[in-house]
């Protein structure tokens, strides 16, 4: 079985982690092996969202994309789904990195969940202070 090329990305935020493979093909796009609306729980904000790198490039339906996302909530998954297409795009397409580049498509948001720290109730939130 001969092995089809494809451009591959990485992408991530928050506590989840997506690879995506973009294959030359019609622009079909599954999560997890899962069709993406279906992944997506039908959310039609969500797949637009995460297609939104496609659409900038006006390549809807040159690729067929698979993704595998692990670990964070449907939101992180979201977020880290678009930035593992775009660095694809980029990849297979050097020419369209300017543009994802201004809108902001390339770049990951660093913020994560802060750890407890010991005699906090979170990592921030203190105990009451009483006077008597």
């Amino acid at each position: 079985m001969a092995e089809k090329t494809y451009f591959y990305g990485l992408g991530r935020r928050k506590s989840a982690t997506a690879r995506a493979r973009l294959y030359a093909g019609k622009g079909e796009l599954t999560i997890n092996d899962k069709p993406a609306l279906d992944y997506l729980c039908g959310n039609q904000t969500l797949l637009s969202e995460v297609l939104d790198p496609l659409t900038l490039a006006g390549k809807q339906k040159d690729f067929d994309i698979t993704v595998r996302v692990a670990g964070g909530g449907l939101a992180g998954q979201v977020d880290a789904i678009k930035l593992a297409i775009a660095k694809a795009l980029t990849v297979g397409h050097s020419d369209l990195r300017p543009a994802l580049k201004k809108a902001d498509l390339l770049s990951r948001d660093p913020r994560e969940k802060e750890r407890k720290k010991y005699g906090l109730r979170s990592a921030r939130k203190r105990e009451q202070f009483s006077k008597r």
